[in-house]
């Protein structure tokens, strides 16, 4: 199945704004609450992305970190907390962490592209996307091949999916042998613009990767990019979507394009 077969994608170019916007001045130091999440959509976007990690008891919540340590009041890692105490962390000593059924709930119209950032995230995750019945409303990705296939055990063809890095790879380096990524389970390559390969930069945003994507009916997203002349770069290529923490200028490039909802 290809993203068109898809309700949670829109037609390009459009932008994902990365935990809220993280690097928006009005979300400094409070990416991935529901502060800044609502600074984007009254921005006017429609695309969020979150990561997620889930409690010692279940609960999963929209966090990046492993541990509470680096951007809230408190210590330890998520996984093996409870959420009474995850849930009794502030960040910038105000803002609550927020579960994903927070995200859901406060943003009904929002599509939340989402990161499974740990193993014990991916069965809460699934739990929360029916509970909510959100299977139009989200995309899920993860770094974590494992992760990825669990996940797609669980939902079937149910969520859009992104394409994992074996599948990335192929597209990039072997575009004329891709018979079997026609049936690729993923409809999207959330990708940075460069990798490393045993200590050399190698572009991977290429004229050839797009192409081959679109030729298979995948969008390409690309992150994390928050200077202006490289999202018209991009843009100028042919990728479908940005992801992006400054999202006050991601939304002027869009706008200058005529790609930004009035």
């Amino acid at each position: 199945m290809s993203a068109a077969d898809y309700p949670y994608f829109a037609p390009p170019p459009f932008g994902l704004a990365h935990r809220g916007g993280a690097s928006h001045p009005a979300n400094v130091g409070i990416e991935n609450t529901l502060a800044a999440f609502a600074t984007a959509v009254d921005l006017g976007y429609r695309f969020l992305e979150t990561d997620v990690h889930a409690t010692a008891d279940g609960r999963l919540v929209a966090f990046h970190d492993e541990h509470l340590d680096r951007v809230t009041d408190r210590a330890g890692a998520i996984a093996e907390l409870p959420w009474s105490e995850v849930a009794a962390a502030r960040i910038a000593g105000s803002q609550p962490i927020p579960s994903l059924d927070d995200l859901l709930d406060a943003f009904p119209e929002a599509r939340i592209n989402i990161d499974i950032k740990a193993p014990g995230a991916v069965v809460p995750l699934w739990e929360t996307i029916r509970r909510h019945a959100a299977y139009d409303r989200v995309c899920v990705g993860s770094f974590g091949e494992r992760r990825l296939h669990a996940f797609r055990r669980l939902a079937g063809a149910r969520v859009a999916t992104a394409a994992g890095q074996l599948g990335t790879a192929a597209l990039r380096y072997a575009p004329g042998r891709l018979s079997t990524l026609a049936h690729s389970p993923g409809q999207v390559l959330q990708i940075p613009t460069t990798h490393e390969v045993r200590g050399r930069t190698f572009p991977l945003v290429t004229p050839g990767l797009i192409a081959a994507a679109h030729r298979f009916g995948l969008q390409v997203h690309v992150w994390t990019i928050d200077d202006p002349d490289e999202m018209v770069r991009l843009f100028d290529l042919g990728v479908d979507a940005i992801v992006s923490d400054r999202i006050d200028v991601l939304r002027d490039v869009l706008a200058a394009r005529g790609a930004w909802p009035t």
